[in-house]
C-alpha cells in the first residue's frame, strides 16, 4: 500500500531529522549498497570454500588427519573472506575511499566525546 503524500513528506522530515542528529546511527540504518556487501569477495571465498572441502575430503578419503584439519582451516578462510567488507567503497562523488569512515572527523559535541572515550577504554583493555 503506496503512502499518500503527506505521509511520505512526515516520513522525509523524519529521516532528515534523523541524518542531522544522528548521522552515524542513521548510517547504520540506511540500505545503501556501499553497506552491502561484496559480490567478489563472495565469488572468491564460496571458491576458497569448495577447495577446503576438496581437501577435507581428499584427507578423509587418505585417513590424514592433517590434511583433514588443513582442509577445515582453508573452508573457514573461505568463509571469513566470503563475509567479509570489500575493503574500498565508492563514495557520493565516485572517488575510492577506504573503509566507510572518513579519515577527517566531521562529528563533534557531547556524544562524539563520550564516544571517544568509550572506545580509548576498550582499548586499553
Amino acid at each position: 500500500m503506496p503512502l499518500s503524500e503527506h505521509e511520505q513528506r512526515l516520513l522525509d522530515q523524519l529521516e532528515e531529522q534523523l541524518n542531522a542528529e544522528d548521522p552515524k546511527f542513521a548510517n547504520a540504518l540506511s540500505s545503501s549498497p556501499k553497506r552491502s556487501m561484496s559480490t567478489r569477495n563472495v565469488v572468491i571465498g564460496v571458491l576458497v570454500v569448495i577447495v577446503g572441502l576438496l581437501i577435507l575430503l581428499g584427507g578423509v578419503g587418505s585417513q590424514l588427519i592433517v590434511v583433514g584439519i588443513l582442509g577445515f582451516l582453508v573452508m573457514g578462510g573461505g568463509v571469513y573472506i566470503a563475509l567479509s567488507k570489500p575493503k574500498y567503497v565508492m563514495s557520493a562523488k565516485g572517488a575510492p575511499r577506504a573503509g566507510t569512515k572518513s579519515g577527517a572527523k566531521s562529528k563533534s559535541g557531547f556524544m562524539n566525546g563520550l564516544e571517544e572515550k568509550w572506545e580509548e577504554r576498550r582499548r586499553e583493555h
